[in-house]
């Protein structure tokens, strides 16, 4: 009798093992689905990313925008002319200067960094060299910003914005 209850209970085990190695195999396989997915939009991603050059006075950044209706509205602009745009300084950490028309505005509470460029009001680009927190609409963020707020000096500046070629 003990050794039909040993059997039995090495078979139960036996069986459960097995289920949860199906189990594993069948998780691995879903995570690797997921990481597949994962990389493929990813990549999409990179492939729509545009980059838009900001020249203040003889300096040249370049920004990675993010995607959003103000954004593409902005890049529609930017593809039959630059925009050339009066900046001037507010509260010691952000340029602000008015656009000739309003874009759409999806403004959500952010806490800025700098190099973040934002939309206020629709009609107004601000470039950050500091930190606030507001209810803005993300356009994008320069990439390197080596003599970023150098380039952004006291007082008023003017800055040209271009588009550049698209993220390979």
């Amino acid at each position: 009798m003990k050794r039909l209850f040993v059997i039995l209970i090495t078979c139960i085990l036996f069986i459960g093992c097995s289920k949860q190695q199906i189990l594993s195999g069948n998780s691995k396989e879903s995570i690797n689905l997921q990481n597949e997915e994962f990389t493929n939009e990813s990549n999409r991603e990179n492939e729509n990313k545009m980059q838009m050059n900001v020249k203040v006075g003889d300096r040249n950044f370049i920004a990675t925008l993010k995607d959003n209706e103000a954004v593409d509205v902005l890049v529609e602009m930017l593809k039959e002319t630059g925009i050339t745009i009066k900046m001037s300084d507010y509260a010691g950490f952000e340029k602000v200067g008015a656009l000739e028309t309003n874009l759409p505005t999806n403004n959500q509470q952010i806490t800025t960094q700098p190099g973040d460029i934002m939309l206020y009001q629709g009609n107004q680009i601000v470039l950050f060299y500091g930190s606030n927190t507001w209810n803005y609409t993300q356009i994008g963020h320069i990439n390197n910003l080596s003599g970023w707020q150098e380039a952004l000096g006291n007082g008023d500046v003017t800055i040209t914005l271009s588009l550049e070629e698209k993220v390979e």
